[in-house]
């Protein structure tokens, strides 16, 4: 009983500390960005919950903070140096700047709902924009479609939009991951940050699987996030991975990303299928969102 009440004082103490120097009613949400001594954070306050997008070190704002920024990394593992990046969801914009000092010549584009939120980015999280890295304020799967029409490819496309309670509906089902599929440039892979304890954890595996096949889950023991790689061609050998582990090492470190650690993470879904054969596929029609109260 003794450690749940210090845990209980040390949450409340956390809370506590946190000063708050933003908050604003945007057109979707509550947001805010508080200090707790070194670390500035990015929430989303919605009727559900308070929710970090992101987090920065003021101290040390090139270490990464949250976990499944780490994972996304594993992406490197099954393509390599990319030239055109895509990301869905913002946040403070730390994979974009991480992403820009790892491949200075690759062009990166953000894509953002919230122009509140890309204000945010820029005003406090140091989000860095140039003649390489750009963004839009526009719904990711809006983006998406037009960015077919006009015949673009991209080699790293990350999905890493986040509501505040979950990711937004429409960018979970077959209809959407067909229209990233649409997008993948040969030779390059989609990056999604999800989660390993979500009630549609199935219902996800089965859809992202009935699109791309075969994929890479990236997740830690007991940890809610999980990253799923997908649309590459092959798993790495035994060999290219450990190649490429050596390579991106020194490289991530600056980052607190232990690559070789991560690379031991990932699970092959053609080795290990762990949702039913029969599991219903997430659509345009079906996506229960009863489910997404996890």
């Amino acid at each position: 009983m003794l450690k749940y009440v210090l845990l209980a004082l040390s949450v409340f103490s956390g809370a506590a500390l946190a000063n708050v120097i933003h908050e604003e009613r945007s057109l979707y949400r509550n947001i805010i960005v508080d200090e707790t001594r070194d670390l500035r954070c990015l929430k989303f306050n919605t009727k559900s919950s308070q929710t970090s997008q992101s987090c920065m070190y003021k101290n040390d704002p090139d270490k990464l903070v949250f976990n499944y920024t780490k994972l996304t990394f594993a992406s490197l593992l099954v393509t390599e140096n990319p030239k055109n990046v895509l990301i869905i969801g913002l946040g403070g914009g730390t994979l974009s700047n991480v992403i820009h000092e790892l491949y200075p010549a690759a062009k990166i584009h953000n894509v953002e709902i919230d122009p509140a939120v890309l204000s945010v980015a820029r005003d406090y999280f140091s989000f860095i924009e140039n003649d390489k890295v750009t963004s839009s304020v526009q719904d990711g799967r809006i983006f998406i479609k037009r960015a077919a029409i006009k015949k673009k490819k991209y080699d790293w496309i990350i999905l890493d939009a986040f509501n505040g309670d979950y990711i937004p509906e429409h960018l979970l089902t077959k209809e959407f991951f067909e229209e990233v599929k649409g997008v993948l440039a040969d030779g390059g892979v989609v990056a999604a940050n999800t989660f390993s304890s979500s009630k549609l954890y199935e219902h996800e595996s089965a859809t992202y699987h009935s699109v791309f096949g075969d994929f890479i889950n990236v997740s830690r023991a007991n940890r809610s996030n999980r990253i799923i790689l997908a649309g590459f061609k092959a798993m790495p050998t035994k060999a290219q991975l450990n190649e490429r582990v050596k390579a991106l090492g020194p490289k991530l470190k600056k980052y607190d990303v232990d690559i070789n650690a991560i690379s031991n993470y990932m699970q092959y879904t053609k080795d290990e299928q762990d949702w039913p054969k029969n599991t219903k596929i997430l659509t345009d029609q079906y996506s229960p969102a009863n489910l997404l109260n996890f």
